[in-house]
């Protein structure tokens, strides 16, 4: 593994366990989130460089649009439940309460 994969891999699992276990405010959830797609991102970009194929170059783009719109679909939940709840704790979010 070359220090670029290992960089971008470690990256994603960093992202990862801080979705995992850092699970007190949906803001950072939506960090963690997005660090994983960032990462993502670069290293598909970067692997379509090495390739150096044209059929492969879209497919960033395509992840990029993804991301963003995740990042608005999770902002807009995030002040929608800071105007219902009164805070982005995912403690006082209850599944069984409409």
């Amino acid at each position: 593994m070359s220090l670029i994969q290992f960089a971008f891999s470690s990256m994603f699992l960093l992202g990862l366990t801080g979705l995992a276990f850092h699970r007190t405010h949906l803001l950072s959830a939506l960090l963690c989130l997005e660090g994983m797609m960032l990462s993502l991102y670069m290293a598909l970009s970067l692997w379509t460089l090495q390739l150096e194929s044209i059929n492969f170059s879209s497919s960033s783009l395509l992840l990029l649009a993804f991301s963003a719109c995740e990042a608005s679909a999770g902002l807009a939940l995030l002040v929608a439940t800071a105007r219902t709840h009164g805070s982005d704790h995912l403690q006082t979010l209850n599944l069984l309460q409409c």
